[in-house]
């Protein structure tokens, strides 16, 4: 086994990270914590804007990352973005799928009963969080790196997909399917030295819920104050809070034996009984 010192543990010089959703509030962030670890990053996603202020928010760091234009309910379009990457960095060795939302119409309360709820509004649900969230990146990009022997695939997923939350049941229940194909996965690619784990964000206001916690005023909402009391660490989490782990997950070095696990970075809401 090689021996790594301190320093390097979480040395990413030479990895190549593709990050799904990059463009995205919490996916940016993921972006610059693996930047700032050494990885050459793509950050993929379908707003080109953000993407680009990202790789600016890269560059000005001292990284290295580049926008690629994709969509992640779309095999073609992904496979577009996997042959641009490939080309400008190579084989991806890490992958983090970060592609999600919630529509907060869709919901189960007094007001919109469970039986309310369509059936197309819950297959768009499943659609982006579980086909574009986990099923085809990791179809697009999985093999690749099981062909070279080596890979770390990192599923974002949510406190929701542990426990049910009101108001967000379809967008629960789609994040509860990551959790377990993260297992499935890992189990599956494992003999092919990639690994497959999955994080789990605690409350971080981010563009699908900050409707639900957040007043016009900018002060926490009624939901928030609940949160807060559920969270033994009394706050929202912060997007560059997921930085250390997936730079934990993603270093081969630092998580080399470590696959089919969920590390919550929550405050401890997942902890909190009564």
């Amino acid at each position: 086994m090689k021996k790594t010192t301190h320093n390097s543990l979480f040395d990413l010089t030479g990895e190549v990270a593709v990050v799904i959703g990059g463009t995205g509030m919490l996916g940016s962030a993921i972006v610059r914590g693996l930047a700032d670890a050494g990885a050459a990053v793509a950050v993929v996603g379908r707003h080109q804007e953000r993407g680009e202020q990202c790789v600016k928010a890269v560059a000005a760091r001292g990284g290295n990352a580049e926008f690629f234009s994709a969509d992640a309910v779309s095999r073609e379009s992904l496979r577009a973005a996997r042959l641009a990457i490939e080309k400008k960095f190579g084989v991806a060795s890490v992958l983090v799928n970060a592609a999600g939302g919630n529509d907060p119409m869709v919901v189960a309360s007094p007001d919109h009963p469970f039986e309310s709820i369509t059936f197309p509004d819950w297959q768009k649900h499943f659609e982006l969080n579980v086909g574009g969230g986990i099923l085809l990146p990791c179809q697009e990009f999985g093999p690749a790196m099981c062909g070279r022997g080596r890979g770390s695939i990192i599923n974002i997923a949510s406190v929701t997909g542990h426990i049910p939350v009101p108001r967000m049941v379809a967008y629960s229940a789609s994040k509860s399917v990551i959790l377990n194909l993260t297992k499935y996965l890992a189990r599956e690619w494992a003999g092919k030295g990639v690994r497959v784990n999955s994080i789990t964000p605690g409350w971080i206001p981010a563009e699908y819920n900050r409707r639900l916690l957040i007043n016009e005023d900018g002060a926490p909402g009624a939901r928030a104050e609940a949160i807060f009391r559920h969270t033994p660490m009394g706050r929202f989490g912060e997007p560059d809070e997921l930085a250390g782990a997936t730079v934990f997950l993603a270093s081969p070095h630092a998580s080399g034996f470590v696959t089919g696990i969920d590390i919550p970075v929550d405050g401890g809401f997942l902890a909190q009984t009564i």
